[in-house]
């Protein structure tokens, strides 16, 4: 069967690859057997190696309306949506609403993208700020949102999640509807739609930061029921090769701080610090670039490749903007950003399409 008439197969498939990621419902609604092509695991792995694949940053965020007389306005009580942004060329779009989520997301949610799907987990009722343990999954092949399995057990929040960026997605800690601290952790594997439990953490980890890294699920910092607020700067890690835990490691952070920022870039861990980012190197914090006065109060931070992208503002309710550092020379480039897409991010996740 020929992908396209009068074409070898090999040429079909060179054209394939090169359709933008926003048309990738278009493909697979054409015929079958483009639907097919593109579902395969080796069309991404070709599409990357032409050179065809794209960065694609998703965030949670505050929605900006102008105001004629004082210029941007946030509401009193920020409405939240996803926003994508194509972080090589400063490209912003909003991602279609959650069906039946049209209004506002859930306050406090999390996203994470898995393979070619971004799932949301997870927050706050906006109405009635109840927790939530709904969740929902955008697929990028079809353009179109699913209900997933809700989130089992206690409804958590400010929990730590990543993803393998394959099929699963790992959660851990937060607190549940009373304010206790959690240790326990589970995974949803987005293609079976199911939960897994795993084994609980050492420590109890309210408002941690999940990394995952080499094949490892990473909890960072967090506090305890007793301790609400106060962060601590111990680790764990979650090997999936052999389901366990290990042992906790302290004082990774150096000094009790928010997690918010750490990420891992090039088998590296970045976060904030004193208005600088900075990486460890043999257990030591070092800083790497000051972070710009535009982005001093930092709302969110990812990596992609050898650069950072850092979004923020210069102080606490003020328009956020954008910076990318670039991680071989420490050198900053402002990226221009509408004004609409000024607003605070409070969740965010990486995929390459």
């Amino acid at each position: 069967m020929e992908l396209i008439p009068g074409l070898p197969n090999d040429i079909a498939r060179e054209c394939l690859v090169r359709v933008p990621y926003s048309r990738f419902s278009n493909i697979s609604s054409t015929c079958k057997e483009w639907k097919a092509e593109i579902h395969l695991p080796q069309f991404f792995c070709h599409r990357q190696a032409a050179g065809c694949s794209k960065h694609v940053m998703l965030m949670t965020q505050a929605r900006v309306k102008p105001n004629r007389n004082s210029g941007l306005k946030c509401q009193a009580m920020p409405v939240y949506q996803i926003v994508l942004c194509e972080p090589d060329n400063g490209d912003w779009s909003d991602l279609p609403p959650v069906p039946g989520l049209s209004d506002a997301l859930p306050m406090f949610c999390q996203v994470v993208g898995v393979g070619s799907n971004i799932v949301v987990m997870g927050g706050l009722d906006p109405d009635t700020f109840e927790v939530r343990n709904a969740v929902y999954v955008y697929n990028f092949m079809s353009a179109t949102w699913r209900r997933g399995a809700d989130m089992p057990g206690v409804r958590r929040i400010f929990f730590g999640c990543a993803s393998d960026l394959d099929r699963m997605v790992y959660v851990a800690g937060g607190h549940d509807g009373e304010k206790n601290a959690l240790r326990s952790a589970m995974a949803y594997d987005v293609a079976a739609n199911m939960w897994v439990p795993l084994p609980d953490m050492g420590r109890e980890r309210d408002e941690c930061k999940g990394i995952f890294h080499l094949g490892k699920f990473n909890v960072i910092g967090g506090y305890c029921t007793d301790r609400q607020g106060q962060f601590e700067s111990s680790a764990e890690e979650f090997d999936v090769s052999t389901w366990q835990w290990s042992p906790v490691q302290e004082n990774l952070l150096g000094t009790g701080a928010c997690p918010r920022t750490c990420v891992v870039a090039d088998g590296k861990l970045y976060m904030c610090r004193g208005g600088d980012v900075a990486t460890i190197e043999n257990d030591t914090w070092k800083a790497v670039a000051e972070l710009p006065a535009e982005v001093f109060n930092t709302a969110h931070m990812a990596t992609w490749q050898d650069k950072l992208l850092v979004i923020g503002s210069p102080s606490f309710g003020e328009p956020h903007a954008a910076y990318v550092l670039n991680l071989k020379n420490y050198t900053w480039t402002r990226m221009e950003v509408a004004d609409e897409y000024s607003g605070h991010v409070q969740s965010g996740c990486y995929l390459e399409l």
